[in-house]
């Protein structure tokens, strides 16, 4: 492959698996484009992307798939479309592949890719300190260089002198140190009443949890609003099929709770709520850094959960436990997801001094504010320009 020099337009290939992962490629993709402004992206991106002028082979829904048995639904799909852009991107050669998390994905497309001559690169890195530590040979096979978001990542890639650079989050830069709730509510046109607590419902962006997570979302809802009948009840939804999914299980389970569903502006809902109840994921580090006390929950296929539970070394596993390194939020996995339970910790995070777990969030947010977006587009200069 012809070396690129700054005036030659390179063609970056990219692949996403679920919105987290267009946030960043949207990031990376602003700062490659400042650097060649005529580069052509092509991949599977989401709507932030493609609002770039990112080229899109294939819908980024058709990678969001969460859990060992929910991928055996769709093996056959998902095979046929890394087949597809193993034979696309070999017949038309980026300069670089960047695979933007979904690592049971990406990796295996990497290493194809890899094994043609092309250079790759896994921006996230797997949780191979969290389970299948020995993935570590796999990701050296398959990339040429690792792009983390966390600070304890490198030291284990380094441990394996395996090529990574720490770029922080991109969220830590887009996201103000501090996010005012008053200018939220009005910007949102919640008309919040002084003696009110605005809690917001977030029980995922994925089909599966959503499903999974709504009824005991609800009836913790509504045994608050029993208890407490000033509270107000948020709904945000990444997108409009995801709101109607959401409203047709609302009328199912609990029509009589009244509540708001905003589309779209999620980090704007964060803001304006007082506390959250969200699932794990990628979104309760953005909770962090809006700096707003939270409840996790996770919940998966049961049969799944069976299969992780053996084979995952984690004691947390929200981002914002993981980052700290000690519990600052509570987390509720699985069975443990019980209506009562729910209620108690929303409570205490409604109605007890949040100060230390704020200070504790701030200094998350100063850990990973690297100029994430910037860092990982001269990562990936560097590779493309590199003679390997």
């Amino acid at each position: 492959m012809p070396e690129k020099t700054q005036n030659t337009a390179p063609t970056f290939a990219i692949v996403v698996g679920e919105h987290s992962g267009d946030t960043l490629g949207a990031g990376l993709m602003s700062q490659l484009k400042h650097h060649y402004p005529d580069a052509k992206f092509v991949g599977i991106g989401g709507p932030k992307m493609l609002a770039l002028g990112f080229e899109s082979l294939f819908d980024m829904e058709e990678l969001a798939v969460m859990g060992i048995i929910e991928v055996l639904g769709r093996i056959r799909r998902l095979l046929h479309v890394r087949k597809s852009l193993v034979e696309y991107f070999t017949e038309n050669k980026p300069d670089v592949f960047i695979g933007i998390d979904a690592p049971d994905f990406n990796l295996t497309l990497e290493e194809k890719l890899k094994a043609n001559g092309i250079k790759t690169v896994q921006y996230v890195s797997p949780s191979v300190w969290a389970w299948r530590e020995k993935r570590i040979f796999k990701i050296e096979r398959a990339t040429n260089m690792v792009l983390s978001l966390l600070p304890f990542e490198k030291a284990f890639y380094d441990k394996y002198q395996v090529p990574c650079t720490f770029v922080g989050h991109t969220l830590a830069e887009q996201i103000p140190m501090n996010s005012d709730k008053s200018q939220a509510r009005q910007s949102l046109g919640l008309n919040v009443l002084p003696e009110q607590h605005l809690v917001a419902l977030m029980p995922g962006s994925r089909s599966g949890e959503l499903k999974l997570l709504v009824e005991p979302y609800l009836e913790a809802a509504k045994k608050l609003l029993n208890k407490h009948p000033n509270m107000r009840f948020v709904v945000p939804m990444i997108s409009q099929d995801k709101a109607d999914m959401f409203n047709k299980l609302h009328q199912e389970l609990a029509p009589e709770l009244k509540l708001d569903v905003i589309v779209g502006k999620t980090q704007d809902v964060m803001a304006a709520s007082d506390v959250l109840l969200i699932a794990s994921g990628t979104v309760t580090l953005e909770a962090a850094l809006v700096k707003r006390p939270m409840v996790v929950c996770y919940k998966v296929n049961a049969l799944t959960w069976q299969i992780a539970k053996r084979m995952v070394k984690l004691k947390w596993v929200s981002l914002p436990n993981l980052l700290a390194n000690e519990e600052i939020v509570p987390e509720f996995l699985q069975h443990d997801i019980k209506v009562d339970d729910l209620v108690s910790a929303l409570e205490e995070r409604l109605f007890q001094d949040q100060t230390a777990l704020l200070s504790r969030f701030e200094q998350i947010h100063h850990e990973l504010k690297q100029n994430a977006d910037e860092k990982s587009a001269q990562a990936v200069i560097a590779l493309m320009m590199a003679n390997i």
